[in-house]
């Protein structure tokens, strides 16, 4: 018996679906994940490499910590998964953060001004003498090579890249996905004239991102930069790198920006050791310390520190004001979203610290920083 017309069209139509099906998706996943190829960034060749491989960190091919701290560790703890899945912490604030929009500031009449601006997560605004120093710039909604996958945002940007003013530099402490952002690279390429400060290596990246190379200053540990009358200096820090399988192929720092009268420290991503001390006596004291304090974890007590050992460091360091960094706006452990600024506040009381905890986007005056209210603790 004949088909009835147009039904075997209808029947071949069907088979050939889920196929189409199949070539859509990939050819969807293709599209989404265009980008990752260079959000993993470059690799080390040519004079770069030369110049690596004459670093006092560098042997057998990658960067090193100082002898006797140890890395991240190589195996994944299957209590840290257990935890990651059937954990009880509250990872997330319950209500929106509370965000501000800074205000131009006016500069100090006798040139000395220090105020910090903190805009989430480790990206922080510092104000110098009339200078600006951007640190860390992540502006995109997840820190991952994927726009689809990895650590989303708990909040927005406070302000927009456009909105940012002129800067006079761009620090980057390590090639982590939570610090150094290919799209905020790229737009703070295209938007500001400031050069880039690295590590050794990480200016591969940015040489694959399309940084041209005389905005590009890669330095190692102890070794500084001018900038107008700022020194910036590159200093040690204890943690790892990479982007993508290979491990510890750039190196990582904390950063002193230095004038005539005024001083700060950024420690970047760094677990607790004896450096800080070092640091404090060569290039201390400092007015204000922007510390590490969160995503930290007992399988990785190396390489983040947790908030005790950050006031501890903040001593060392002969650190005038504390200003916290590097929580609420990723989570990237299992800790409870606001349980690093609650102990970081019981410490600092016990141990006599000036603290101030801004809002992302608010504006702290360091010689006149406002008290600590608690507000994360509203919505928490």
């Amino acid at each position: 018996m004949a088909e009835p017309a147009g039904q075997g069209g209808r029947r071949a139509l069907a088979r050939r679906l889920p196929g189409a099906a199949g070539l859509a998706a990939v050819a969807g996943l293709a599209w989404v994940g265009r980008d990752v190829p260079a959000a993993l960034g470059g690799r080390l060749t040519g004079a770069r490499a030369e110049r690596a491989a004459r670093s006092p960190q560098f042997r057998d091919g990658t960067f090193h910590n100082r002898p006797g701290s140890r890395s991240m560790p190589g195996a994944v703890d299957r209590n840290l998964v257990r935890e990651l899945i059937f954990g009880k912490q509250k990872r997330r604030p319950s209500a929106e953060v509370p965000l501000l929009r800074p205000a131009d500031a006016p500069a100090a009449a006798d040139g000395r001004e220090l105020n910090v601006v903190w805009y989430g997560h480790a990206s922080t605004l510092v104000e110098i003498e009339g200078r600006r120093v951007l640190l860390d710039p992540v502006w995109s909604d997840r820190c991952s090579p994927s726009a689809l996958v990895g650590p989303r945002r708990l909040h927005e940007p406070p302000v927009g890249l456009h909105e940012l003013p002129a800067v006079d530099a761009i620090l980057i402490s390590h090639d982590h996905y939570d610090h150094l952002d290919m799209a905020t690279v790229r737009e703070l390429t295209a938007r500001q004239a400031a050069p880039f400060l690295v590590p050794l290596g990480v200016g591969a990246h940015l040489d694959r991102w399309g940084v041209p190379e005389h905005r590009i200053v890669e330095l190692d540990w102890s070794e500084s930069h001018r900038v107008g009358e700022l020194t910036i200096t590159a200093t040690a820090a204890q943690h790892f790198s990479g982007r993508g399988l290979r491990r510890d192929g750039t190196l990582w720092s904390s950063w002193v920006v230095a004038g005539a009268h005024r001083r700060v420290f950024y420690t970047g991503d760094s677990g607790y050791f004896d450096g800080y001390a070092e640091i404090g006596a060569e290039h201390g004291p400092f007015d204000v310390t922007l510390m590490q304090i969160g995503a930290y974890d007992r399988a990785w007590p190396s390489i983040h520190m947790f908030p005790e050992e950050a006031v501890a460091a903040h001593l060392d360091l002969r650190g005038g004001l504390f200003v916290p960094v590097h929580w609420a706006t990723f989570n990237l452990a299992l800790h409870d979203w606001s349980e690093p600024v609650d102990r970081l506040w019981a410490e600092a009381k016990a141990r006599d610290v000036r603290l101030a905890v801004p809002r992302p986007g608010e504006r702290v005056v360091v010689d006149d920083p406002p008290p600590v209210d608690g507000w994360w603790q509203a919505v928490a």
